[in-house]
């Protein structure tokens, strides 16, 4: 794994590196101001009690690790909801970093913020790339800790270089979690990261994370790009898209009364 200390440290050697692994880390790109500023915005975003409903489209759900309790998990979108989270998702700092491994201008596509809260489930092994015909295959995930990224907290592992199998789940739009023999004989690598780092990886590279055992949340910013090459400006028309099949997907379940707010 590259770890650098400066954005700008974005060279053909880690470009390279990434290209082979399909992760780069990069130390340190902001201040102790600038994370806590979104983490204030995270607490203010999260008192908005009026959005966190079972029925709204934007929320995200996550049951307890030990009695299953469903508790509420994640905002999806979150920039609409926040200036300064915006800001941050279209810093140019993040720009200037995916668009040297694109090797062309890259475009903010998808936006959550994830409070995984204590005692909150993982997520199993699985690929972040969408099976729809309109999901950009240039697709890449930045983590932006909010809070310390930690063994305890579970923080996401990745398994570098197997991104390079493509889209291991079928091409039918729906989320697939991957067998276990997918990264057989292969390390993980867990982004134990601190507020102002981030985290880049390819759309395909296989990722987990286990159970938050602490008592803390551990927030972070999950901000997906695609080279512009790739479709362009398209964030608000996933969304459409995405909102549509999320209403599709709960009908199949008996429930008709969602909304996005």
């Amino acid at each position: 794994m590259l770890t650098q200390t400066k954005s700008s440290a974005v060279d053909e050697h880690t470009i390279q590196i990434y290209r082979a692994t399909g992760l780069s880390v990069v130390r340190g790109v902001f201040s102790i101001d600038e994370i806590a500023a979104v983490s204030e915005e995270a607490n203010r975003v999260l008192g908005l009690s009026e959005l966190i409903d079972i029925n709204n489209l934007r929320c995200r759900w996550q049951n307890h690790h030990q009695t299953e309790e469903c508790r509420f998990d994640c905002f999806d979108p979150i920039i609409d909801l926040s200036a300064p989270i915006e800001r941050m998702a279209r810093d140019r700092r993040i720009l200037e970093i995916v668009s040297a491994l694109y090797g062309e201008e890259a475009c903010l596509f998808k936006d959550k913020l994830i409070y995984k809260p204590p005692g909150a489930k993982g997520y199993g092994l699985h690929q972040d790339y969408i099976g729809w015909e309109s999901f950009p295959r240039s697709f890449v995930t930045v983590l932006i800790p909010i809070d310390p990224a930690t063994d305890e907290n579970g923080a996401t592992e990745v398994f570098p270089g197997l991104h390079k199998q493509g889209y291991l789940s079928a091409m039918d739009g729906d989320y697939h979690e991957l067998p276990l023999s997918v990264v057989e004989g292969t390390t993980g690598i867990r982004l134990c990261l601190e507020p102002g780092d981030l985290a880049v990886f390819d759309g395909m590279i296989p990722h987990r994370s286990a159970a938050n055992q602490s008592n803390a949340w551990r927030r972070q910013l999950y901000l997906s790009y695609n080279a512009k090459s790739d479709g362009g400006e398209q964030r608000d028309a996933h969304y459409r898209e995405f909102h549509t099949w999320l209403k599709q997907k709960y009908a199949e379940y008996g429930k008709h009364d969602t909304y996005y707010k």
